[in-house]
Order: C-alpha cells, then sequence, then structure tokens
C-alpha cells in the first residue's frame, strides 16, 4: 500500500470541533490526549479554464460466476444507495435548522460584495477576498467553478493578496485531485504574487507550505509552514501542513507532537485524519480507527464525507477487513460519486475480495480519468494475474504510463523518486528504481523509503544491504502487509528461514489480498519454506 499522506487528499480548511461540543479530540484508549504586475496577474488568473469481516480467503481463491459478480456488484449499489437516504432523510432534518441561517449568510455575501465593488485597482494598498472566496468554498465539486470565479475576481482586483492565496491553493487541489501536475507551476505563480502584495500573509505561506508538500519537498513545507505559524499560529492548512512534513520526514515523535498541538488550536476534520494516520503508523490502528470515526461523526459537506469514510475504507483494506472497507467507500461515493481515491480503493478491495472483473473495470475507469501511478500499477497487476489475450500488453501500457506521468511530473517541479522507485523495482527499470530509492533515502527517512530502498536493493541483487531497510520499515509497529511481504522475502534471500516465515505469515493474515501478485508470490514463497522445514 501507498504512503497515505495528504498530498493526494483535498484539504478541508475550516474549523470543527466534535459533534456537540467545542472540545478537541478526547482522551485516547491508551490516555494519550490527540489532542505580478497588474497584467501578469490576469495571465495567471486566465491560465485554467475552467473498513469488520475478512475475505472468505486471499484473492485469486475465491471464485467468480456470472451470477456471484452480478450480487456483488447489487450489494454495492445497495450500500451507495443505503447511506444516500439516509443522507437525505439528514438533509432534510438539517434544513429547518439552517433555514435562518442562510438568510442571513445571504446578508452576509451582499455585504462582502458590496465591500468588495468598492474596491478597484489603482489604490496603493492591497485588499483582502471577502468570506466568499474562502478556500473552504473551493473544495469538492464545485472546484473548478470556484477556480473561475476567483479569475473572474481577480481580473477586476489584481491586489487582492487574499485572493492570489486562495487561487494558489485552488491550483494545488486541482493537480492533486485531478491528477494533473501542471497546475502546479500555476499555483506558484499565484502564491508569489499573494506574497509580492503583502509578504507576511500566512494564507500564502500557508499556501507555499501546501504546494511544496504535494511536490513532495517536504522540507520546504515544513519551513513555509513554521513561517506562517509565526505570522498566525493558528491557521489550520499550515497546521496541517506542518504534521505532514514532519510524517514524510520520518520525525515522528515530532509530528505526534504536531498532531496534538494542531488538535488544540484548531480541532477538524484535516486535524483528525492526520491525528490518526499518525497513530496507525506507530501500530496504534485502534486509536486510529476511533479518531477517524469521530472525524466522519463531525463532516457535513459532501466533500468531508467523502475524505474521512474513504481515509476509514483504507484503514480497513489495509487490516484486511474488505467488506467493512467496501462500506466505507460506498459512503464515500455517496457523497461524491466521482471521488478518486474512493473509486480507487473501491476496485483494491473487490480485487482482494477475488472480484477482479470489478476491479479491472473499475480501475479502468480511474486511470482513463485520472492515470497516477497507484491505479496504473494496480491495474497492470490486475492485467497480468488475469493472463488473457493480449493481457501483458495491456499490462505493459500501464507501467508505461507510469514512466510517463514520472516524468510529466518532474517537468513541473515534483520530485516523484519514491513514484519511480516503487514502480521501476516491480515493473521497470531495476538500476533506476535502486537509484530513485537512494535518492529518496537521503531526502527523508521514513518507513516508506526504507521500504522502497530495501526492495529495490533486492531486486538488484544486494540482498545483504537491503536486510537493515527492511527491517526498519517495520519498525514502527505499523501493519502494513506490502512491508511484512517484502522483508520476508528478503530475509530468505539472506538466510533467515524463520523470521521469513514469520513475516510473510504475517502478511498474509493481515491483508491476504495486499496485492494481486505480490500475495501469490508471497503464499508461493511460503510453502517452499515450511516445505524445507
Amino acid at each position: 500500500m501507498a504512503p497515505r499522506t495528504n498530498d493526494g487528499e483535498p484539504e478541508r480548511e475550516r474549523p470543527a470541533s466534535l459533534p456537540g461540543t467545542n472540545a478537541p479530540v478526547t482522551e485516547t484508549a491508551s490516555g494519550e490526549a490527540p489532542g505580478a504586475t497588474p497584467g501578469e496577474a490576469a495571465e495567471t488568473a486566465d491560465a485554467s479554464d475552467t473498513e469488520g469481516s475478512r475475505a472468505a480467503g486471499p484473492a485469486g481463491e475465491t471464485g467468480e460466476t456470472p451470477e456471484s459478480a452480478a450480487a456483488d456488484a447489487d450489494a454495492d449499489a445497495d450500500r451507495v444507495a443505503a447511506v444516500r437516504r439516509v443522507a437525505a432523510a439528514g438533509r432534510r432534518w438539517r434544513s429547518v435548522q439552517l433555514g435562518a441561517c442562510a438568510a442571513m449568510l445571504a446578508v452576509g455575501l451582499t455585504a462582502g460584495a458590496i465591500a468588495l465593488g468598492a474596491v478597484r485597482d489603482g489604490g496603493a494598498t492591497p485588499v483582502a477576498a471577502a468570506a466568499a472566496l474562502s478556500p473552504g468554498l473551493l473544495a469538492g465539486a464545485d472546484l473548478n467553478t470556484g477556480i473561475a470565479s476567483l479569475q473572474a475576481h481577480l481580473r477586476d482586483q489584481p491586489r487582492d493578496f487574499g485572493g492570489w492565496a486562495t487561487l494558489g491553493l485552488a491550483y494545488v487541489e486541482q493537480a492533486r485531485t485531478q491528477g494533473d501536475p501542471s497546475r502546479y507551476p500555476q499555483a506558484e505563480q499565484a502564491l508569489e504574487r499573494s506574497v509580492a502584495l503583502r509578504p507576511d500573509n500566512d494564507q500564502a505561506l500557508a499556501g507555499r507550505a501546501a504546494l511544496a508538500a504535494a511536490r513532495h519537498e517536504f522540507g520546504d513545507a515544513l519551513a513555509h509552514a513554521d513561517r506562517a505559524l509565526k505570522q498566525n499560529p493558528y491557521n489550520e492548512r499550515a497546521l496541517c501542513s506542518r504534521i505532514d512534513a514532519l510524517v514524510e520526514l520520518g520525525r515522528y515523535e515530532e509530528a505526534s507532537a504536531a498532531a496534538r498541538t494542531a488538535d488544540e488550536r484548531r480541532p477538524g476534520v484535516p486535524v483528525f485524519t492526520r491525528y490518526a494516520y499518525v497513530h496507525e503508523l506507530r501500530g496504534d490502528v485502534t486509536t486510529a480507527r476511533r479518531v477517524l470515526d469521530q472525524a466522519l461523526a463531525a463532516s457535513t459537506t459532501p466533500g468531508d464525507i467523502a475524505y474521512v469514510a474513504t481515509q476509514l475504507g483504507q484503514l480497513a483494506w489495509n487490516q484486511g477487513a474488505y467488506d467493512t472497507a467496501l462500506t466505507h467507500y460506498a459512503r464515500a461515493l455517496a457523497a461524491d460519486e466521482n471521488y478518486l481515491p474512493a473509486l480507487e480503493g473501491r476496485a483494491r478491495a473487490q480485487a482482494a475480495s477475488g472480484r477482479r472483473a470489478e476491479a479491472i473495470q473499475g480501475l479502468e475507469n480511474v486511470v482513463a480519468r485520472f492515470p497516477l501511478p497507484g491505479p496504473l500499477v494496480e491495474l497492470g497487476e490486475l492485467y497480468e494475474a488475469r493472463g488473457g489475450k493480449g493481457d501483458a500488453a495491456k499490462a505493459e501500457a500501464q507501467y508505461r504510463l507510469v514512466d510517463a506521468w514520472t516524468a510529466l511530473a518532474r517537468a513541473n517541479g515534483v520530485n516523484a523518486d519514491l513514484d519511480t522507485a516503487l514502480a521501476a523495482a516491480d515493473h521497470g527499470d531495476r538500476a533506476a528504481a535502486l537509484r530513485a530509492a537512494r535518492a529518496e533515502w537521503d531526502r527523508r527517512r521514513t518507513v516508506h523509503t526504507a521500504d522502497a530502498l530495501a526492495w529495490a536493493l533486492h531486486v538488484n541483487g544486494k540482498d545483504d544491504e537491503a536486510l537493515p531497510y527492511a527491517r526498519q520499515a517495520t519498525a514502527t509497529g505499523y501493519g502494513n502487509a506490502a512491508l511484512l511481504y517484502h522483508r520476508g522475502v528478503i530475509e530468505r534471500a539472506t538466510g533467515h528461514p524463520d523470521d521469513a516465515r514469520a513475516h510473510l505469515t504475517a502478511a498474509l493474515k493481515l491483508n491476504p489480498g495486499f496485492s494481486v501478485l505480490g500475495a501469490r508470490e508471497a503464499r508461493t514463497a511460503l510453502k517452499t519454506l515450511e516445505a524445507a522445514k
């Protein structure tokens, strides 16, 4: 499973407390407290148009008849429909409470529009955007519409530093959620414009942190987040980007402290999800699940519901609870039927459950719209496992697309070495995989970069050198079947059969369908080890 960071997920920038309270996350089960010129400006604005039951058996051991496939598909559809019925009832109930608030909001937005209309370009003082242009209104399905509105606004008021910061953040969201790295240079230009107009504005500094994190430049992300927090210690995006950066630099204790600080200052969905991931990385799945459940209960918008439900689905899938994962993905898709991570996660859970035909169809739809490395590799491996006429060529085409995405990402300032190392080690240039893995390890030392380097060393025949990295990848207690599988294979190759047997068994017990090819190879290796006893 690829690292689950926020680089591929939308940010949700709004304060939110748990239902019925203004307090931060409650005490955990373990007793811890979670706790340019006007002309150039117009050109930049115009640059964009617009998880508990386990599966019956490992992947590949479940027969799939047309009747069972149809029944499974109906079950998935029923999940989504049921969630939508409950959500509709909740919306009807809330609409009564929200009626008066809507009237007050309309007055507030009208006043904001009047204030904006009274300030026109030509004055010496930069202006800030009204509440109607807040980043929270750019999240979800209306992102493109929000960007278009911001562009029009900035053509009229190119000195609005807050508007430029919001536009920069919106481009970051567009790049990450739509798989389009070409938006990152546009985000950079917009954020630079905001800083030029008001150097100390925390919105733009936090935007720079988010952009750097999206480009996998986590040292820069940490520096920008710290600068933003000096200006505004309560900036939610900066608090969240600081957690992301520390996690992706492998500084897990500091990330845990940063998550507690963020929870004290700005409790809400973005902080809760990060707090949960920090605990998952340390092997505390119980706390991670509980905090995500609280985050989902605190979610009210379709974007937040889709985001948090998908995080719960990924956590469940990582523990081999595929039915539970599918239920969470159904809730996410009921909120946003086009939410990419939920569509990808559902296909992965279907594949792990033996429903490969549905998984292939789902991933084909995903990569047709968003050809990102994770789903491309997953689809290629499913083609390989199916082994039908033309499937080998189809698989190879997916792996070549990973190379194309990597080239595009690098051309737009994204550090793609981890993606390269993970994909190329199994399906590409092994020497290039090792170079990329070494480069990434030099930049940041996480469980995922340790695993990537260990596996790249293994496929290049350097198992003795790989073993310490494989051990380091599993040292935090993070329960990830792929990491356990890699360690078991490397231990077998270095003459540690008992350790290899233990870790291969653990991988298949935790998540028997973690990879359609990897799980098959793990079972083969385990049988060989058992026969040699």
